[in-house]
């Protein structure tokens, strides 16, 4: 019989391995932590950890986590996910030095191999690495998106926030799923020229909702080991949920553009991205799929994070009923209730604009941000610190909407914060809820007119209360977009009924 060699190991030769095992994995966290860039300076500070994993974040509401840090260690911190150095930045001032003036060397992502390369198999714009690629895409986006093009939408945002008012008419305790029909009708249109009436519970906008909260999940640092170790993709077991999650997404977006292909060849149909992509990319040098992708960018993410703003507003008027009284005093000074008000009024309602930068400052979309990537050495002069070329960097809107000095009692709702000696919207302060340097939401311009209107018209038509029979969670929004449990409001119409309903049925830009 074949004998084979003994390969035991005696017990001081495995002590010895182990020893020497401890050894390499401590050295690789203080190479991490204690590499300098060429520059000598260091990283800013770290919390202390003992895991080997890093920092630990709460699933929950990680973000809430790293504001007490920066509120202990400084307006930047470094933290450990697996073996990769992230830096989170925490104030306005350093918001503004690092991701905004240094845009340039952050427009990166870094290597998200869950999100990135599981999730959407590098066709997502979001995790798109810096460079030509990138660049076609956006290109591609401007041409609908711009803040001229933005301009043109408005009689169809017009359109969604009458049908708003009406839904909340008829069923006012279910205004979220109605927030969400007014997004996704609006996007829809947009994206693929879609006319016909678009609900929340269709199956095209749960599976976009369902996307988004897949990709929000994802991306907690921590969420899926294979972001520290990256050969665990190629196990044919790993990450199964992610795998079946792409074929749901690549099922989506592809189905949505088949369809507009479908009706090119069939009938005229009226303009869209979609149909302007398919009849252009050879302007922009796209695929099939990625054109697909980007058009589901407008659908997935602008339905859900628009609806989300909207909400967040609506629940800001109902938390804090003498600030909604004072945006109500304007509305009535500048429009009345005898017509209904538009885009028209936007420049002499200067309250509500900053009652509406006021609630997205205090519950932020995206609370914990998103991740960039540094080019090249990044320095922090204010603080003699090094950012180290290759380095995660987020910006973490919640840190950043509590700095002290530049929003005093930043755990107060003080609309007024936004608004001079004069009486007019602030120029010198800002807040970034669309995200920071040349990674900003290319959607912003059309995101922010669809917030506007129909805030604009909820706020002028109803008076919101909190339901007192229900809990009340304020911190639902920011915790996940669009929480299953409704924040519970009260809507009492400010106009009567029937003149109401008449003047939305009269409304520019319905029919």
């Amino acid at each position: 019989m074949l004998q084979l060699p003994d390969l035991r190991i005696s017990d001081n030769t495995s002590l010895t391995l182990d020893v020497a095992a401890c050894v390499g994995v401590i050295g690789t966290i203080a190479w991490v932590y204690l590499r300098k860039s060429d520059s000598r300076l260091p990283l800013p500070p770290s919390p202390p950890t003992w895991r080997l994993r890093g920092h630990f974040l709460p699933p929950r509401e990680p973000f809430l986590a790293v504001a007490q840090w920066i509120d202990e260690y400084g307006p930047l911190i470094t933290i450990r996910s697996g073996m990769q150095n992230m830096v989170i930045i925490g104030r306005y001032k350093a918001a503004m030095d690092i991701m905004e003036k240094q845009g340039r060397t952050l427009a990166d992502r870094p290597r998200l191999v869950a999100a990135g390369e599981i999730l959407s198999r590098g066709l997502s714009l979001g995790f798109c690495h810096a460079g030509d690629r990138l660049r076609r895409l956006r290109r591609a986006l401007h041409t609908h998106l711009q803040p001229k093009s933005a301009d043109a939408y408005q009689p169809l945002q017009m359109s969604q926030a009458r049908t708003l008012i009406l839904n909340i008419i008829d069923d006012p305790s279910n205004f979220q799923n109605h927030a969400i029909s007014c997004a996704a009708s609006t996007i829809l249109k947009v994206a693929y020229g879609k006319t016909s009436p678009t609900s929340a519970t269709d199956h095209e906008v749960r599976e976009a909702r369902h996307i988004m909260f897949r990709f929000r999940t994802v991306l907690r640092p921590g969420a899926y080991w294979v972001d520290s170790i990256p050969w665990l993709k190629y196990l044919p077991w790993y990450a199964l949920d992610l795998k079946d999650d792409y074929k749901r997404t690549t099922r989506l977006y592809t189905d949505q553009l088949n369809r507009v292909k479908l009706q090119m060849r069939n009938e005229d149909i009226g303009p869209s991205f979609s149909k302007y992509i398919l009849e252009n990319g050879h302007l922009y040098d796209l695929t099939e799929m990625e054109i697909a992708y980007l058009s589901g960018s407008f659908f997935g993410a602008g339905t859900e994070t628009t609806a989300t703003a909207i909400c967040t507003v609506l629940m800001a008027a109902a938390h804090f009923p003498e600030e909604q009284a004072k945006v109500q005093a304007e509305l009535d000074a500048v429009i009345g209730r005898e017509r209904a008000p538009t885009f028209a009024d936007r420049p002499s309602l200067p309250r509500l604009e900053a009652f509406i930068s006021e609630a997205l400052r205090w519950r932020p979309l995206a609370p914990f941000g998103f991740p960039h990537r540094t080019t090249e050495d990044v320095i922090w002069a204010s603080e003699n610190y090094c950012i180290p070329a290759g380095t995660t960097v987020i910006g973490n809107h919640w840190a950043i909407s509590r700095d002290p000095e530049v929003y005093p009692e930043p755990e107060a709702f003080k609309p007024q914060r936004w608004i001079d000696d004069q009486g007019r919207l602030r120029d010198d302060l800002a807040f970034f809820v669309y995200g920071f340097g040349r990674r900003v939401c290319p959607g912003q311009h059309v995101a922010n007119r669809s917030v506007f209107i129909n805030s604009l018209l909820v706020l002028w038509a109803f008076q919101l209360n909190l339901d007192p029979t229900k809990p009340q969670d304020d911190m639902g929004f920011a915790r996940t977009f669009m929480p299953d449990v409704p924040c519970a409001i009260e809507f009492q119409a400010r106009v009567p009924e029937v003149e109401l309903r008449c003047m939305m049925q009269n409304y520019p830009g319905a029919g």
